[in-house]
């Protein structure tokens, strides 16, 4: 099962694991500055 394509595919996962690592730090920001 070999993707025809594999640079977009590893751009598409690069691009999936960069939003959960920027939501992960926007999570932090937020919790940061809400906190007493």
């Amino acid at each position: 099962m070999l993707d025809p394509n594999p640079q977009n595919g590893q751009k598409k996962l690069l691009l999936v694991l960069g939003a959960m690592l920027a939501i992960t730090v926007i999570i932090g920001i937020v919790a940061t500055v809400a906190s007493p």
